[in-house]
């Protein structure tokens, strides 16, 4: 009886998500959806809808309730031990050169927090969960790009010095749309601001329209990433992102630091999301290991239904 609870309550958080994303990649495959529509639904879900989604989110948190650096700093160890695994593993048994290495080991440590994250673990864990997944997203940026460009830069024999990529890297963050809607989230929570009923009403139509947008466009964008000669390298690169890393998460949480097992598995979950458009989007600024980063979105997208499955069923069962 219990097994046959579980296997709906998974089912009734993935299907939905996986759902809308194979309608996205079907519509945009057959043509019924124009593929420049994708780039559309994308530019809107990111410079519009995900910021003000994230800001009413960081205006209505109760820092003092959610905001736990016990758990937060964990996570960004195992993530950072993630990108440097995985680019040992590009550099020295896939015999990648060194900027590219860098490339993949970012694509192994960033996820999809936010559009594919946001849903499965509000759908898990409620609005609670939800919050609590808010206070890694705010820092996710602005940790793993800063360490990605500044590896990136001290690999490469055209590096520039540290104090100009530090520059780089610091306008990259502070001009990220998604970056921009948490600040202002931040302040208005800090200010005690109050939307005007006109202005709340305004933005949470947008947050409503994020998400039906974003998993459909993640569909579509699919259909551009083609599988390559790179697959192989790019399946362990996702298995890094979808089983090592929140295996680490849970390893270190649950097992060295003994935590709270309903806050932690929040954060368990959430680092076992697929490898993020970012990695992409990382990849392409540097003109390194591009087809690897698109292969490993596509593969990791793929692989995350049975996986964030697998990892349900673990958390839940635990």
């Amino acid at each position: 009886m219990r097994l046959c609870w579980l296997m709906s309550f998974i089912f009734s958080i993935i299907a939905p998500v996986f759902m809308l994303i194979f309608i996205g990649y079907l519509a945009v495959k057959v043509k019924y959806f124009p593929q420049d529509g994708v780039r559309g639904l994308t530019v809107f879900v990111h410079n519009i809808g995900a910021p003000i989604l994230l800001f009413r989110a960081m205006l209505e948190m109760d820092f003092n309730r959610v905001f736990k650096m016990e758990y937060v700093l964990p996570y960004y160890i195992a993530a950072l031990l993630v990108f440097a695994a995985s680019i040992f593993i590009a550099r020295f048994l896939f015999k990648r050169r060194p900027g590219e290495s860098v490339s993949i080991g970012f694509a192994g440590c960033f996820g999809n927090s936010i559009l594919i994250g946001f849903p499965i673990i509000q759908l898990a864990y409620g609005d609670t969960g939800a919050a609590l997944m808010f206070t890694i997203v705010a820092l996710h940026a602005p940790v793993l790009y800063s360490i990605g460009m500044i590896t990136m830069e001290m690999s490469r024999r055209n590096a520039e010095p540290l104090s100009d990529t530090l520059v780089i890297a610091g306008k990259n963050i502070i001009t990220q749309p998604l970056l921009i809607g948490i600040a202002l989230g931040f302040l208005g929570n800090y200010l005690n601001f109050e939307q005007p009923d006109i202005m709340d009403d305004v933005t949470k139509t947008f947050t409503l329209a994020v998400l039906p947008c974003a998993l459909f466009g993640i569909g579509g964008a699919l259909v551009q990433y083609k599988l390559s000669s790179v697959w192989f390298l790019a399946s362990v690169i996702s298995g890094m992102k979808l089983l090592a890393l929140p295996f680490l998460v849970w390893l270190i949480l649950i097992i060295f630091l003994g935590l709270p097992y309903d806050t932690a598995r929040v954060f368990i979950l959430l680092a076992a999301m697929p490898i993020g458009v970012n990695a992409y989007i990382f990849s392409t600024y540097y003109d390194r290991g591009v087809n690897v980063a698109s292969n490993a979105i596509l593969i990791s997208t793929i692989m995350a239904f049975f996986s964030l499955s697998f990892w349900l069923w673990f958390l839940s069962s635990a």
